[in-house]
């Protein structure tokens, strides 16, 4: 059984061939003659990419999608363009800057692609604005899910907040001046923040000062629910934006806005010349953090001071500003998405067990070795079952005292993986078992580093990848003493 992916998202490599007279019938098809190729045939890598990601949002806007999936489609193309810029984006930019750039596969340059990303990218930032307040958020309200503003609620809802506020968020916050004596702070990648503009009364003169709203927290805090069983929330930016007074007392509060900064989070390493690729992603890894700024958003009603002040502090350009409404990072939906109202999601999807992994008797255990030993299986996932195919597979090579080694790639796993699981368990019966380990899977490294020792703590030989190449596929072999 093989290749196969643990996710319920598998990637096939689908190859076709024809070959003798067949192949010879299409010859002129499958190899034309140069001159008669359009100009444009290619399409450009990127500018595909942000096209897929409008099919996203397509799916957001469609209103015959049920509602609940529409909101987790916003929440999916916010958490899409966000990889999109800290990778392609980043990687282009700095292509240009190093000056390595080469043109497209469509002939047109670096700048002049970057460019219509930003053209496409704005467009598209706009539309997934305007889909959430014009579309999504009133068809949440009609059914009774509301995310409301501070200048919605009543007092005794206000009352209900502040004690919230002082109990459980004013604790964590940190708002960070900026004077002669505190530079500019550094703004993490993808992080929500507060600008603010204080005067201090006595000497009159204006600061900034930036407060990070805190990523541990609900991004969406639930009101009291009231008689009517109204489901009912506010951003927890508009909280605080709410409550901004409180942390700088004495100080005159003059402007407030939400700002999120994009970085370059694209991991470059020199395997050629690295001695050891896990000390040296490690070390990638945590400068990726510091990458420099490619983009920022930016509420709409900011200021023309405060935005002067982070284009020079950031070290941006105009182009590299979007402008939107509030509330930003919409990836936060992801949490609206999750509710538990079935009317408004997809009819749950049950796999079913691929016929040739029944056992023939209904009071037999099944038998994955005897289905295979019958004849190839071929599994869709993700409507044909993973447990019962691909888990069950190794799970009984693991326990079977015939298999003496396993051989397997992982690429991605998920945070309880079945398949780890039962890797080490055979590694722990004293089986022999290698596992390739793809540490380069974007941003996925941490997690696979962790894997990887995991592994190798319980007894199986790990390999970390192949230099230069980047190992994608899902593929186990085994080896038994019989078949």
């Amino acid at each position: 059984m093989s290749p196969m992916n643990e996710t319920n998202h598998p990637e096939y490599d689908v190859s076709a061939g024809v070959s003798g007279d067949f192949a010879d019938d299409f010859e002129d098809v499958l190899a034309p003659e140069t001159d008669d190729l359009p100009a444009d045939r290619y399409l450009d890598r990127e500018l595909s990419w942000l096209a897929f990601n409008n099919r996203v949002l397509e799916l957001a806007e469609d209103p015959d999608v049920p509602l609940l999936e529409r909101v987790n489609f916003l929440a999916i193309f916010a958490s899409n363009l966000d990889e999109f810029f800290m990778v392609r984006v980043a990687g282009l930019k700095r292509r240009i800057m190093t000056g390595i750039a080469v043109p497209t596969n469509t002939g047109r340059s670096p700048q002049q692609v970057l460019d219509d990303i930003s053209a496409m990218a704005h467009e598209l930032q706009e539309r997934h604005a305007r889909a959430f307040h014009d579309l999504i958020k009133p068809a949440l309200d009609a059914e009774d899910i509301h995310i409301e503003s501070w200048s919605d609620l009543g007092e005794t809802d206000r009352e209900r907040l502040d004690d919230f506020f002082s109990e459980q968020i004013f604790p964590v916050l940190m708002p960070l001046a900026v004077d002669p004596a505190h530079p500019f702070p550094y703004i993490s990648g993808l992080s929500l923040n507060l600008s603010v503009r204080i005067r201090n009364p006595k000497t009159d003169t204006v600061e900034f000062a930036r407060l990070k709203v805190p990523s541990i927290l609900s991004r969406f805090i639930q009101l009291p629910d009231d008689e009517s069983g109204r489901l009912r929330y506010i951003a927890i930016e508009d909280l605080i934006s709410n409550h901004v007074q409180e942390l700088f007392p004495g100080m005159e509060v003059l402007e407030h806005h939400e700002f999120r900064v994009t970085r370059n989070e694209d991991v470059e390493i020199d395997e050629d010349e690295s001695e050891n690729l896990i000390q040296a992603l490690e070390r990638e890894l945590l400068r990726r953090r510091f990458g420099p700024p490619i983009r920022l958003e930016i509420t709409d009603d900011m200021d023309s001071v405060t935005l002067d002040l982070l284009i020079g502090e950031l070290g941006i350009t105009e182009n590299e500003v979007y402008r939107l409404p509030a509330p930003l990072g919409l990836n936060g939906l992801f949490e609206i998405s999750s509710l538990d109202r079935p009317h408004l999601k997809y009819s749950p999807h049950l796999p079913i067990t691929s016929t040739q992994l029944l056992p023939s008797e209904p009071t037999d255990e099944p038998d994955i070795f005897r289905s295979i030993r019958a004849g190839d299986v071929l599994v869709h996932h993700p409507y044909e079952s993973f447990a019962t195919s691909v888990q069950a597979f190794l799970e009984q090579a693991a326990a079977d005292p015939h298999v003496l080694a396993i051989k397997q790639t992982l690429y991605r796993t998920s945070g309880d993986s079945p398949i780890i699981e039962a890797l080490i368990r055979a590694a722990e019966s004293g089986k022999s078992v290698l596992a390739l380990v793809e540490i380069k899977a974007r941003f996925d490294e941490q997690a696979n580093i962790s894997w990887a020792k995991k592994l190798e703590k319980s007894g199986v030989h790990v390999v970390y990848g192949l230099v230069g190449l980047k190992t994608h596929c899902k593929l186990a072999l085994g080896h038994p003493t019989r078949i």
